[in-house]
């Protein structure tokens, strides 16, 4: 069974970087049939794609967030993660690792709250 967790702060200031880990059990990020991505839900706001790393090896990027998010992944720790620069409250969500590519993934994590203070 897939099972995706992530991890990190929940609360991160204002201009910071916040980063996030998401580790993977059930299936292999060595595995290059899959891509590996980051989406987001913000209050009262839907869910918003952000990121992904392709199974092809690169990675695709968000137009609104490309100067300001790298994702990448660790196949020896099973792990892939994000890092967004530069935050603001807007940035205030539940952040989820997912495998797929963009909102359509048969798997995510719980999901990880992420508060952005002034």
């Amino acid at each position: 069974q897939v099972q995706l967790q992530e991890s990190g702060p929940g609360l991160v200031k204002s201009s910071q970087t916040l980063s996030l880990t998401c580790t993977v059990s059930g299936a292999s990020l060595l595995n290059s049939d899959y891509d590996w991505s980051w989406i987001r839900q913000s209050p009262g706001k839907g869910q918003k794609w952000l990121g992904t790393i392709l199974h092809t090896g690169g990675s695709r990027i968000d137009t609104p967030f490309r100067s300001r998010l790298t994702v990448s992944k660790d196949t020896s720790k099973n792990q892939f993660t994000m890092h967004l620069n530069s935050v603001t409250p807007e940035d205030t969500a539940i952040y989820y690792c997912t495998r797929g590519f963009g909102l359509q993934s048969a798997y995510r994590g719980q999901g990880t709250q992420v508060t952005v203070s002034a």
